[in-house]
């Protein structure tokens, strides 16, 4: 454990003057100025870019922020600059989070990061790793000085876990102390409550004892922090490579995964991307380093004896994944009561299982691996009541994205928050519409989102699983009468409209009938419309798709001129589930285009992408962020508004085919 630190090497202050960062990147150091106007709102994706990604170990330091607005930074020129400190405005580490951007700045040679304000996930990835943050711009003085900071500075006001992490270099560290005995986090104290079913599920988690792997507290309230024993680690292409070189790095070469038969890998993310890869990006060499991803995963896979759902090959051909994560971590894998941590945010789709899942980042699934066990701090719960029955032409997407545009979310409330959802709205709802609602938890910044289990659930998995009913009886977890919720609020799905969320976030929703309204009274016309991803490739999904494609066929119609239609499975299964149903054939008859299962589009990485800021897309995927799926704009909907639209040429509803 360290008390004080010495920081060494330059200064970056991250100027909105541009000339005056390249002044520095050219070797001239700045002096102190409260007055300089800083960058605010750095993203990961501006610190390590998507194709940045595809390098997964040191490799990263060389290409630290070449994403920044401006395009000021090259290769190199981070790690080249001798800088130990950067400075930023407001809200640094905001978007996706990605742990390769402090990783990146960490192997550049920066050893703290100050910020107006940092981004809660950035920072807990930044304490993983052992880079220092703070908000304390009084510190570049004393540093300048010379001066040993005592790592208190860099602990105040954190919980005693992060602070113990912090203090010792990174969560490994930690851990290593952790397991040997040498330290161990606070008891849980909390004396018995009525508790949530995200609350009740992590007090039968929590480790009590790391050295003898006892489980279990009383009871756990908001903002107690612990480890808790995973029932379930899985983690896709696009960042297993990088869990496995933390893990390499800091156990050593023969270091195995404890329990690998609950871990599991999926080849789900990357797999069509060489059929939308820019030539730019291939002249860089981005296509071999892309495609070394999956061959990485899988050597690590047959190493520790954890099962991969790796790629699909049709008469010798490669056709795609054999699931999305997601999809099939619900069919395959997850239980209700169970605490399932992936590598991915989507994660929190499992909770209509009635399990607690929700996404961790590269270092946290590292020792997830040597510990079975990850960090957590208990979050708050919303509690969203669904009441009566929804229209016709109206199913869980526009519930959610109804959901969404409520001020709860647009004022930001919602963000670390469970969702959980009840009331005999969702009782009534299939258990792929319930999905849609816990995949989409996350979209306003939730934690993750869950549902009771019910016999909705005891009856999908004894048919899908093949597993005794009243051993998922069993398992079953229910919130407590009189648990105590940061908010309720009730939903009257007899209310609510077919929605669509405007481009640039999932929170933009507005019904459907007042979209001309927003659009000078005109209609938007569309160049793609996708059908896909986890949320939009399910099963019911497929029923809805068919629906709409089977009444226009029938009327003589099929996709309009200049548009295309992509419908990708969710997995294997749903395809099977589809071609049973002779929905292949309605969907060929109608013009669309049909992908096997991959994250594809919904990531920029396959079949459904634009390829210029005009091109215009309505999707059935969660999120529709700038750049999400390509440059153009992307309108978010149902599966019954993708399809009726790609027939119409302009975002429509099935009422208009």
């Amino acid at each position: 454990m360290s008390r004080s630190v010495k920081i060494q090497g330059r200064i970056l202050y991250l100027t909105e003057d541009l000339s005056l960062l390249e002044r520095q990147l050219g070797g001239e150091d700045l002096p102190l100025d409260p007055e300089r106007a800083l960058i605010s709102n750095i993203s990961t994706d501006e610190i390590t870019p998507g194709w940045v990604c595809y390098y997964y170990d040191e490799t990263l330091a060389r290409y630290c922020m070449v994403g920044l607005r401006g395009g000021k930074v090259g290769k190199d020129a981070i790690k080249g600059g001798g800088f130990g400190v950067i400075v930023s405005g407001i809200s640094k580490g905001c978007g996706s989070s990605r742990e390769t951007a402090p990783y990146s700045e960490l192997k550049s040679g920066v050893r703290l990061v100050i910020a107006k304000s940092i981004e809660k996930i950035y920072k807990q990835n930044a304490q993983n790793i052992g880079l220092l943050t703070s908000t304390d711009f009084g510190l570049i003085e004393r540093i300048q000085k010379g001066e040993e900071i005592p790592v208190e500075e860099f602990t105040r006001g954190l919980d005693a876990i992060s602070a113990g992490i912090v203090e010792h270099g990174g969560l490994f560290a930690y851990n290593r102390a952790r397991l040997a005995g040498e330290v161990s986090p606070p008891a849980i104290t909390t004396p018995a409550r009525p508790m949530t079913l995200c609350e009740k599920i992590l007090a039968a988690h929590v480790i009590k004892d790391a050295k003898t792997g006892e489980l279990g507290a009383t009871a756990v309230k908001p903002g107690d922090a612990f480890f808790a024993r995973t029932d379930v680690r899985f983690s896709h292409e696009y960042v297993t490579p990088m869990a496995e070189s933390l893990f390499v790095a800091e156990l050593g070469k023969d270091a195995k995964v404890n329990d690998p038969d609950s871990v599991w890998a999926f080849r789900d993310h990357l797999t069509f991307l060489d059929l939308v890869m820019p030539k730019a990006h291939r002249d860089m060499g981005l296509k071999e380093q892309a495609e070394k991803l999956g061959t990485v995963q899988e050597s690590f896979t047959k190493r520790h004896g954890v099962k991969l759902y790796g790629e699909v090959h049709r008469d010798g051909k490669l056709v795609g994944s054999e699931a999305i994560c997601h999809n099939k971590v619900i069919e395959e894998i997850a239980l209700p009561g169970q605490l399932v941590c992936g590598t991915d945010s989507h994660t929190c789709m499992a909770g209509a299982l009635g399990c607690f899942a929700f996404g961790v980042g590269s270092t946290d699934m590292a020792n997830a691996w040597y510990t079975k066990d990850v960090r957590v701090t208990v979050p708050e719960t919303a509690r969203f009541v669904l009441t009566g029955k929804m229209r016709p032409g109206v199913c869980a997407k526009d519930v959610m994205l109804h959901i969404l545009s409520q001020p709860f979310f647009k004022s930001g409330q919602g963000i670390g928050k469970v969702l959980e959802f009840a009331g005999d709205g969702v009782r009534g709802m299939p258990l792929d519409e319930r999905a849609t609602l816990t995949n989409m938890a996350v979209e306003a910044g939730g934690f993750t989102g869950i549902i009771e289990a019910d016999e909705v659930v005891v009856d999908y998995l004894a048919a899908q699983r093949g597993l005794d009913k009243d051993a998922v009886r069993a398992r079953i977890v229910k919130a407590d009468p009189g648990a105590s919720y940061v908010g309720t609020f009730e939903v009257d799905l007899g209310a609510v409209e077919p929605m669509v969320a405007t481009p640039g976030d999932p929170r933009n929703g507005v019904p459907l009938r007042a979209l001309a309204e927003t659009h000078a009274g005109a209609d938007v016309k569309i160049d793609i419309a996708y059908g896909g991803s986890c949320t939009g490739g399910k099963k019911a999904d497929m029923d809805m798709y068919a629906e709409v494609l089977g009444a226009a066929v029938k009327k003589g119609k099929r996709v309009a001129d200049g548009v295309h239609l992509y419908i990708q499975f969710g997995s294997q299964d749903i395809r099977r589930y589809a071609e049973s149903k002779g929905y292949l054939d309605v969907f060929a008859a109608a013009g669309a285009e049909l992908v096997d299962p991959s994250c594809g589009a919904c990531i920029k990485a396959g079949p459904g992408v634009s390829d210029s800021a005009e091109q215009v897309t309505v999707s059935a995927i969660n999120r529709n962020f700038p750049g999400r799926s390509g440059p153009g704009k992307v309108y978010l909907a149902s599966p019954l508004v993708v399809a009726a639209s790609a027939v119409c040429g302009k975002i429509a509803g099935p009422e208009q085919i």
